[in-house]
């Protein structure tokens, strides 16, 4: 890569976590959730990542039906010591890849972990989060049974994906979190309104995932084949065509600052507070170069304002995911309550 890694300083995730290079790498497409993927391009990727500095890697046992794992585990094989394992669970798949809902009880956990950890060739992760929460178990349970596998050894960290501020609280009270894990982008902004700033009160980071609505900023369009993007509500019939006005928007701005929309994307996301991680889901090498020019990028108060009113939020159309998900996002809803 053309940056060099010690140009880049680490931070730390969250006041508890460790620390980490500015932006993370998402590995969920290396297994074909936007279509066909190149297997040896994508072990050359994470390499490359390494590489630059990346030592975040994330994934979740789910993708691919645990392919993602074991190609991870391929590619860091002769090179754990430099790669950060953040790892989501509990997440129930079919054989044909439908949702079955989540499992975050403490045997269920204990389960997910043990072949997480034979898939991935290691003896420990280093983050494990639930990937949804569960409405069947506290999530004190939940934790808890995590606090017990980092207790004794197979887990450093814990962190938590797409929760509201009551979880937040309710799982802080049992074990330090280091990041809750969401998505966060120019055109996804709803934590910013209870859930920023209760991570903040907290000590707790964040992995923003989706920093570019899934391709939308950058213009990118679903695959004829097996790309689930296909699927949501942003990129789908009338929607999908009136959200190209903010694409050639976001397009402008960025052809203004010199940059691509992808780099400016993930400029804007690292502007909010160094405590925000773009969680970016490069699938190849030359996908990888648009960091180091989003690492260069600084914007002043008024660049910022500029961009977010002709890129304003409240005109996208669609939720960023079909209401049978919304349903269960407790970040969106508030903490569902067992029945």
């Amino acid at each position: 890569m053309s940056e060099p890694a010690k140009a880049v300083s680490t931070v730390r995730l969250g006041k508890t976590g460790p620390q980490v290079f500015p932006v993370a790498l998402g590995c969920m497409g290396m297994s074909g959730m936007y279509g066909p993927a190149d297997e040896a391009e994508s072990i050359a990727t994470i390499h490359a990542a390494l590489e630059l500095g990346i030592n975040v890697l994330d994934t979740g046992d789910f993708y691919g039906q645990g392919h993602n794992e074991m190609l991870i585990g391929r590619a860091i094989a002769d090179r754990r010591s430099r790669a950060l394992l953040s790892v989501k669970f509990g997440a129930l798949r079919g054989p044909d890849g439908s949702w079955g809902g989540m499992d975050t009880r403490p045997a269920a956990i204990k389960n997910f972990l043990g072949y997480t950890l034979t898939r991935l060739g290691v003896d420990h992760v280093d983050i494990y989060r639930p990937a949804r929460l569960d409405p069947d178990v506290p999530i004190e349970d939940t934790i808890g049974a995590i606090s017990d596998l980092k207790q004794a050894g197979y887990v450093r960290f814990i962190g938590l994906s797409e929760v509201g501020p009551e979880t937040l609280r309710r799982a802080q009270a049992v074990h330090p979190i280091v990041d809750l894990q969401i998505e966060y982008s120019l055109v996804s902004r709803g934590p910013e309104d209870k859930i920023v700033p209760c991570l903040r009160e907290l000590g707790i980071g964040m992995t923003a995932y989706g920093v570019l609505s899934r391709g939308l900023l950058a213009g990118s369009r679903p695959a004829a084949s097996g790309d689930y993007r296909a699927h949501l509500p942003r990129f789908a019939g009338d929607n999908g065509a009136k959200n190209q006005r903010l694409v050639e928007a976001f397009a402008r701005a960025a052809q203004e600052r010199g940059v691509t929309p992808v780099a400016l994307a993930i400029a804007w996301v690292m502007s909010k507070g160094t405590d925000i991680i773009p969680v970016i889901g490069a699938r190849t090498r030359k996908q990888l170069a648009e960091i180091p020019a989003a690492l260069r990028l600084k914007f002043t108060t008024d660049e910022l304002n500029r961009i977010e009113a002709a890129v304003p939020f409240t005109a996208v159309a669609g939720t960023r995911y079909q209401q049978e998900q919304m349903k269960h996002l407790d970040s969106e809803l508030g903490p569902l309550k067992p029945e």
